[in-house]
């Protein structure tokens, strides 16, 4: 397992986030409200974050989010 530099719970919202948008994209979806909603929870709990209250390159978010889909595509290739 490789180091990253964020907190566990920025890790997490973030693939909240994901998992959210992913079945929001579904195109059976029925429940779009709800998730529209939490995915602007989501979306505010990633961007105002502590983590990113001190100056961070540019390119952390980006990191951030590719770390979260090589866990993903990782739990995908053991299931």
């Amino acid at each position: 397992m490789r180091f990253h530099p964020f907190p566990d719970d920025l890790v997490t919202a973030q693939r909240s986030w994901t998992a959210t948008y992913e079945e929001l994209a579904r195109p059976a979806t029925t429940r779009t409200t709800m998730l529209r909603r939490r995915l602007l929870h989501l979306s505010a709990q990633v961007h105002f974050h502590p983590y990113w209250a001190h100056p961070r390159p540019a390119a952390g978010r980006a990191e951030l989010r590719m770390l979260v889909c090589e866990q993903r595509a990782r739990e995908g290739q053991a299931a």
